[in-house]
């Protein structure tokens, strides 16, 4: 076998392999990234082979109720309400009603529309209102960056002891590991993985990725202690 530095041409070229052979082509998917990028959204939704990994962790923890923080154009969404069971429900917070509107007519041609829960805001009002309702079981953080710890304490409030935590872009292309660091999504990134080392809901780790996005990386944690909601 021969070895290879991981150039970019290399690292694309597994992720490639990857998700060619265990993802697969998905017309709904794709349709979704169609629509997001016709309509003029950032392409930063996640990899396929990161969806996938969503998708299976959702599985394994025998989510019912999913949260996800930061909606975009949905395709994430539909990878994970592909996940709970007929009767479950991903409830997803967007900020911005036109994408929530792109993501929801993507939701709904995937058919897993009857699932989803769009609620629009931002997090930091969105969240507070869903103190109460049943505990989450799965939350996936993938929105500003500057507010990353305040959605893992919300996490913590929101789930239960056993709930699964996944952050994702921790890993900023290696600019986390700057301490001098000015920038003020890098700087919200720190945050919120030191909460995840010093706070005793969690245990945490975090793996650096090389794939379609890039050089980044993401946490995944487990609540371990209850919060309070």
């Amino acid at each position: 076998m021969t070895a290879h530095d991981p150039t970019p041409e290399t690292w694309r070229a597994v992720d490639r392999y990857f998700a060619d052979t265990l993802v697969g082509p998905d017309p709904d998917l794709e349709a979704a990234v169609e629509a997001q990028r016709a309509a003029g959204m950032p392409d930063i939704e996640v990899a396929p082979v990161n969806g996938k990994l969503l998708h299976l962790l959702a599985r394994m923890s025998g989510a019912r109720r999913v949260l996800e923080i930061g909606t975009l154009g949905g395709y994430s969404t539909i990878w994970l309400a592909r996940a709970v069971p007929e009767d479950g429900r991903v409830v997803t917070i967007e900020a911005e009603p036109d994408n929530a509107a792109v993501a929801r007519a993507s939701i709904d041609r995937a058919g897993v529309g009857g699932r989803v829960d769009i609620r629009i805001g931002r997090g930091e009002h969105v969240l507070p209102t869903l103190a109460g309702e049943e505990p989450f079981d799965l939350v996936f953080i993938d929105a500003d960056k500057e507010s990353n710890a305040l959605y893992l304490d919300w996490a913590a409030r929101l789930g239960r002891v056993g709930t699964v935590v996944v952050v994702d872009n921790v890993g900023r292309g290696g600019a986390v590991a700057d301490a001098g660091t000015t920038s003020s999504q890098v700087i919200g990134t720190r945050k919120g993985l030191a909460l995840l080392g010093e706070d005793p809901r969690f245990e945490a780790t975090a793996l650096q990725t090389l794939d379609a996005k890039g050089w980044d990386g993401v946490a995944i944690a487990l609540v371990v202690r209850p919060g309070e909601a």
